[in-house]
């Protein structure tokens, strides 16, 4: 069996981890996300327990 479509572990000399390569179909760059969430991204509905929970302060 011929498994060349699947991740390989290489080791990488002076490193006590191994790495694996990149799997089938994906790039090794980071995908680009948002690092502040913006006010459209929090939910708009409220629940019965909404404000109670705001007040609610722990003990410590």
């Amino acid at each position: 069996m011929s498994s060349n479509k699947r991740q390989r572990i290489e080791r990488v000399p002076g490193a006590r981890r191994a790495k694996l390569t990149a799997a089938p179909g994906t790039s090794a760059e980071p995908a680009v996300t948002d690092a502040e969430p913006s006010a459209s991204d929090s939910p708009t509905a409220a629940g019965p327990n909404d404000e109670r929970l705001r007040r609610d302060v722990p003990p410590h």
